[in-house]
């Protein structure tokens, strides 16, 4: 339980944790005292003051094998002396009777209810599985008894571990190769794609009660099957007679997630040395939700964030909901990270020879962040594992669609540069420029396989060694990949000046460079139509860093620009309707998308790169809404729509930083719909507006030209300041940490420090790391 205005379990402190008995709001009694603030501001005097204290425990047995019901292993009584008192601060009254009115039952009930930080740490641990119209509708072929030397091995190889059954026909066949050397030639994939029969059951799984793996391979998702011993008696395997013999997939997918040490130990097994104090504060995982701690703590290391949220002596903001309101959650991540008060060692539990680890911290919980800016969201509303640069970016829009009153300051325009497109007709050589604002740019990584001459060893589940091909790439530097990413490419256009079909080259480049730049490191790949990441080691030293060879120069003397340029000045509020680019609509499509998914992903990311439109479709494959029609042109042109749109959809927009103009021109653009006109906006930063206002405004705006974001001026040298990296072959498996670079106390150079959730140590062998890593944070110096 905490207080909603610091990170930190409030009742450990030694004056407790007050919880209202009127609201049940959470409020810190030491010298914050929050709850104070809370009785004050509401007149809620009646308060449960809740103490605890850890209990002492000494290891005098090698610690139990994690499992996935270790959740429910320790109760708080287990782990905690706990005591408590009822205040009211209206009488001054220190020890009211608990057992007076109706106290008994307030106070039993908020004594039982689990915390916020509670309720997400279990659901992390519970995958929810449902059925669907495949298990629930399955039809099967005529039901015969499988003989049961057939279920020993798969029907198209002799592997005899890692069978699926399928339900519709009865072949067995082998699964995908699976964690921890377990062997697999996909028979059972390759049958259902020949087949078309959707559901399969692993029969290693099988167990008398009932439960076991089933996959739908039509959702490719796993699922449940109401009817499964049915299903199976009707092929002669009576459910109650199967013992299980192998791991579940969960069970495998637990096992794996905590396997995943990020080097906390050094080349010669000595564990790396925590780190404590100011800045150094780690994050609690509350499963799989370490994309997250990385995140936040590569952007509160940056001065920008720290000094926009850190505000120690100012009071909390003036919220109704606290955990409800940014400000508020974004403030307690910035105390509880910064100010270095909870950065301390966890000694509660003796060291002895079964416990030899070095104690790190407890670590704080972020419960009520996540949950916030996860609500609402397909993705981070779940508890799976996340894509970290996905996460990034949806977290910069919310902080900069929030308030910021004056001297506070957006801390995203540190990110905020503008990138220079320059398109040339190959026939007549006339050229368009068009600027777009941008806060990140994402770079393609080269991938080129080193011969497999290699090997390597892998254990499979019954401890037997095999030899597997070692797959490597060779090494690439960043300026390889920026010069990829700035490089002049040939696009497939129609020339509107001269009608030249030959195309068009393009290349884009920087018209102005922010104070940060982040950097999205693409390894992927697709392997079998599926995105898979690659190890290919990138170097970056980290000694600053020249661009100034990647500032575009601008129209050139002897530049002429095509027609439709010239007249872009008047474009204002523009009427033209939105069309997909043709030919990038035809590489896609090309690709087997469905014309509609094609369509979405060329008006998200700026109708002219195939490649980027790719790579937003893979991000977004699992969007409920993903195959919903949609009409781009909702609201332009003209024919009196300035007349319906709402002067309060104008005013909120204005309360985000937008004029009257652009507003009512984003309304225009997207059918008045609040969400996507904020959308429109950020993604079209240099439009003019419409000044249409129907005379509903009272005075007159002039056409001012929008600033552009950044700085111009060079030369200009960029320095790795963090990253955050991954390892895994998926960005929704394995596992994320953040590396920092410090000045830490009594050392004279810069240190690079590792975050591992809640571990913060000083990190060792940082350049293998840097070579892998998913996002890299660049500052201007």
């Amino acid at each position: 339980m905490a207080c909603l205005h610091v990170n930190a379990p409030a009742q450990d402190d030694p004056t407790g944790l007050d919880v209202c008995l009127y609201c049940f709001n959470g409020g810190c009694t030491s010298d914050r005292n929050h709850s104070v603030l809370h009785v004050s501001s509401t007149n809620h005097p009646l308060v449960l003051n809740i103490k605890r204290t850890r209990k002492k425990v000494k290891r005098d047995e090698p610690p139990q094998k994690v499992t996935k019901l270790a959740v429910a292993a320790e109760t708080e009584a287990d782990r905690y002396d706990t005591t408590t008192q009822v205040k009211c601060y209206e009488c001054g009254i220190d020890d009211v009777d608990k057992t007076s009115g109706k106290l008994p039952g307030v106070v039993d009930a908020v004594l039982k209810a689990n915390t916020f930080a509670r309720q997400e740490e279990v659901k992390a641990w519970e995958q929810e599985m449902t059925a669907c119209e495949h298990t629930l509708c399955l039809e099967q072929d005529a039901p015969r008894e499988i003989e049961s030397q057939i279920l020993g091995h798969c029907s198209e190889c002799e592997l005899n571990e890692n069978l699926w059954l399928c339900l519709t026909c009865g072949n067995l066949g082998c699964g995908r190769q699976q964690f921890g050397g377990i062997g697999g030639n996909s028979h059972g994939v390759g049958h259902t794609k020949s087949t078309g029969h959707p559901v399969a059951v692993k029969l290693g799984s099988l167990t008398a009660d009932g439960t076991a793996d089933i996959y739908c391979y039509a959702c490719d998702e796993e699922r449940v099957d109401p009817e499964l011993p049915n299903h199976l008696a009707h092929w002669g395997i009576n459910i109650k007679d199967r013992v299980k013999t192998e791991k579940s997939l969960t069970e495998m997918q637990v096992e794996q997630n905590l396997r995943w040490d990020f080097a906390m130990v050094t080349e010669d097994g000595k564990e790396l040395k925590p780190l404590f104090g100011p800045g150094l504060t780690g994050l609690k995982n509350l499963g799989n939700s370490c994309y997250l701690n990385s995140t936040l703590q590569a952007l509160f290391a940056m001065p920008e964030f720290k000094d926009r949220y850190h505000l120690p002596d100012q009071g909390p903001p003036d919220a109704a909901l606290p955990a409800d309101d940014l400000e508020t959650q974004l403030r307690k991540v910035a105390d509880g990270i910064v100010s270095g008060r909870y950065s301390k060692q966890d000694s509660d539990v003796i060291v002895s020879e079964h416990s030899p680890e070095v104690p790190h911290q407890r670590g704080l919980a972020p419960a009520m962040l996540k949950h916030l800016i996860g609500r609402g969201h397909v993705e981070f509303s779940t508890m799976r594992q996340q894509d970290a640069f996905e996460l990034l970016l949806h977290l910069l829009k919310l902080i900069s669609r929030s308030q910021h009153t004056a001297p506070l300051r957006d801390p995203v325009e540190a990110f905020r540069f503008a990138m220079e497109q320059r398109l040339q007709c190959i026939g007549c050589k006339r050229v368009r420029y068009r600027t777009d604002e941008q806060e990140n740019i994402s770079v393609p990584v080269p991938i080129r396989r080193i011969p497999k001459d290699a090997q390597m060893d892998v254990t499979d589940g019954e401890g037997n060694h095999k030899e597997q091909e070692k797959e490597e790439f060779e090494p690439v530097t960043l300026k390889e990949c920026l010069d990829i990413f700035t490089a002049e490419e040939t696009v497939e256009l129609t020339c509107s000046a001269c009608g030249s079909k030959d195309g068009f080259t393009k290349r884009s480049m920087f018209k102005t460079f922010p104070t940060v730049l982040a950097v999205n490191a693409r390894r992927f790949e697709l392997v079998n139509w599926v995105p898979t990441k690659q190890d290919v080691p990138v170097i970056i030293n980290d000694e600053p860093f020249s661009f100034d060879a990647y500032k575009s120069s601008g129209l050139t003397d002897g530049e002429e620009l095509l027609p439709e340029d010239a007249d872009a000045g008047n474009a204002g509020a523009s009427s033209s309707r939105w069309s997909p680019n043709e030919a990038a609509l035809s590489m896609l499509e090309a690709m087997g998308f469905p014309r509609i998914r094609c369509e979405k992903a060329l008006h998200a990311t700026g109708n002219e790169d195939a490649e980027a439109a790719s790579n937003w479709l893979f991000a977004h494959m699992e969007d409920p809404d993903i195959d919903d029609p949609v009409d781009f042109n909702a609201g332009s042109g003209s024919g009196g729509s300035a007349s319906v749109i709402d002067p309060d959809k104008i005013e909120s927009l204005g309360a985000m930083g937008f004029n009257a103009p652009q507003a009512r021109q984003a309304l225009k653009e997207t059918g008045g719909d609040m969400e996507r006109a904020v959308d429109w906006l950020f993604s079209h930063p240099d439009a003019a507006g419409d000044f249409d206002e129907g005379g509903s405004l009272e005075e007159p705006i002039t056409s001012q030209e929008k600033a552009l974001a950044g700085s111009d001026k060079v030369p200009v040298h960029f320095q790795l300041q963090s990253i955050v990296c991954h390892k895994g072959s998926s960005i929704h498996a394995g596992h994320y940490v953040a590396f920092v670079r410090k000045q830490l106390p009594n050392e004279q150079d810069m240190s690079w420090v590792l975050f591992n959730d809640e571990k913060v140590a000083k990190a060792a062998d940082v350049e293998e790391m840097k070579k892998f890593a998913y996002v890299y944070f660049f500052r201007r110096l």
